[in-house]
């Protein structure tokens, strides 16, 4: 890794554990955690191609996988990646980080339907590396493949500024919403659900 996510530098030693069990906890409970899942699952065809970049614990990409989509989910942190491998088999989960995202080199060259960024992922990335991440999972997706964003636009990365780096990336802005379950979006919003697309060739 060539420059230490944010996760890494903004977090304590103990955070990505804390993490880990928080989601165990909350899988555990009964709480609704497919949110991302629902909302990505209505955008792609059946039986899709997904990436989850930034997968964390994996809960979105498992449930997509449930839904019957192909899932590769890829996460900077081992420590959350390899929870992902115990609690939700199937689905490849790989440790990479976003800004230098290569599949091909590990033996995944085929394109992408669809792709999730969620947690909050876009704001934990390292600092000024945000286009370079945008650009990286673009290039994975096939043309006309769409990338559902989701973070808080209190945490350092101004949607002007996602917006640009996005167009930037070879991505079209398509909606913005408040919510993963398609709360209007409005400017005093504190959080930020984009649906960009990879236009066709």
């Amino acid at each position: 890794m060539a420059n230490p996510t944010r996760w890494s530098t903004d977090t304590g030693p103990e955070h990505s554990q804390w993490y880990v069990d928080r989601f165990r906890r909350l899988a555990a409970e009964g709480a609704d955690l497919a949110g991302e899942a629902r909302l990505l699952d209505t955008l792609v065809p059946p039986r899709s191609r997904i990436l989850d970049a930034g997968c964390g614990t994996g809960r979105v990409g498992a449930e997509l996988a449930a839904r019957g989509h192909t899932v590769i989910g890829v996460d900077a942190d081992p420590v959350l990646v390899e929870a992902a491998r115990v609690d939700h088999p199937g689905p490849r989960w790989l440790v990479a980080d976003l800004a230098e995202l290569d599949l091909a080199a590990v033996g995944e060259p085929e394109p992408f339907d669809g792709a999730v960024v969620a947690g909050n992922v876009m704001a934990f990335v390292a600092p000024g590396t945000e286009r370079e991440v945008l650009r990286r999972i673009t290039a994975h997706l096939r043309p006309d493949g769409v990338m559902a964003v989701g973070f808080g636009t209190d945490r350092g990365y101004p949607l002007t500024d996602f917006d640009a780096d996005a167009v930037a990336a070879g991505l079209r802005v398509e909606h913005r919403f408040a919510t993963w379950d398609l709360r209007p979006w409005r400017e005093e919003n504190d959080f930020a659900v984009t649906v960009l697309r990879r236009p066709a060739a």
